[in-house]
């Protein structure tokens, strides 16, 4: 059995006191640093395995969850899915394991806990998406670990929290069409399904007042049930506007399917905006949109929950992340 080596065994290999030894070791002044380099390799070359203060101690692996309402991954709604393995690429990239449960409309309605939330593994927990019935709300008093908000805002925001620039995106979505000489503009998106769709409405009559455009309740469509957040039809009025921004891509492109049924033709005889910047590889038509940073959103996310399961970090954060106008070949200049 080999011996035990010892700080003086290192102190005699190399000529100098144990107390030099025991400086570099445990990383404290009073040694060179070419001294304390040379105690590092000898200790390592004769095998020493007393506590080293310098060694990084192997960061550890923290355990997330992420909830998404279950109405968010139904085929048309692509950009959740999208958004979620830009958090599962940054989990792994932080050394933490995510794990994934969806929310049914039902157990939302009753206010049912998700198994995962039940595992004293889990460290933190990621909200993706607004859940219906207020459950966010309803959940804290059940949920003492760290919790974020992934793309909405907690009503008192004193949760965290990331999300796009939905306000001033579709501001400048609806100042684009502006300057390109619509005076008529519409609006697609039903009010109090999601936190995104109400910001992305008030950047649109943000966008008609800093223009001095009309607003009319008539050109402001639904294009989803209130309640179940399910697509639903979307009617036309009987005098259109000469342009639409839309609440999403999916729905830019539900529009302009729309508007083709009815002989009218894109960008030709009205034009179209969406949000996000991301349809499926399916979609018809590549819609002038305004793109959101959906991996920064993600990144900021994990770094958030990983700070706070840490306890780094103070106040609840909301933290907003830019965008970029998109130009394509949905609108026309008049």
């Amino acid at each position: 059995m080999a011996e035990l080596v010892r700080m003086a065994d290192i102190a005699a290999r190399l000529g100098i006191s144990t107390v030099s030894v025991s400086k570099a070791l445990n990383g404290d002044k009073g040694v060179s640093e070419e001294t304390r380099q040379r105690v590092l390799d000898t200790a390592a070359q004769m095998g020493y395995q007393g506590p080293l203060r310098h060694r990084k101690e192997p960061e550890r692996q923290y355990v997330l969850s992420i909830l998404i309402p279950a109405r968010y991954l139904d085929t048309t709604e692509t950009f959740y899915l999208h958004l979620y393995q830009h958090v599962l690429k940054q989990a792994a990239l932080m050394n933490c394991v995510l794990l994934m449960e969806t929310l049914e409309d039902a157990q939302a309605e009753r206010g049912d806990l998700p198994r995962l939330m039940a595992d004293r593994h889990t460290d933190g927990l990621i909200l993706l998406g607004n859940p219906p019935f207020d459950y966010a709300k309803r959940m804290r008093g059940k949920w003492q670990k760290p919790v974020i908000y992934l793309d909405f805002i907690s009503p008192g925001a004193d949760r965290d929290a990331v999300i796009s620039n939905n306000v001033y995106g579709t501001a400048a979505l609806t100042e684009y069409l502006a300057s390109k000489g619509h005076r008529r503009i519409g609006f697609l998106g039903t009010l109090n399904v999601t936190d995104s769709i109400n910001d992305r409405y008030l950047g649109y009559c943000r966008g008609l007042m800093q223009n001095h455009l009309p607003f009319r309740r008539d050109w402001c469509l639904d294009d989803r049930d209130q309640r179940t957040g399910e697509y639903c039809e979307i009617r036309l009025p009987e005098e259109l506007p000469t342009a639409f921004v839309c609440n999403c891509d999916m729905a830019a492109n539900r529009m302009i399917e729309v508007l083709n049924g009815h002989g009218l033709r894109v960008p030709e005889d009205i034009s179209v905006v969406g949000f996000d910047d991301y349809l499926p590889p399916n979609a018809s038509v590549s819609v002038t949109t305004w793109n959101v940073d959906a991996e920064e959103m993600a990144r900021l996310t994990v770094q958030t929950i990983v700070a706070r399961i840490r306890h780094e970090s103070g106040y609840p954060s909301q933290q907003i992340v830019s965008g970029h106008l998109v130009i394509r070949d949905t609108v026309r200049e008049i």
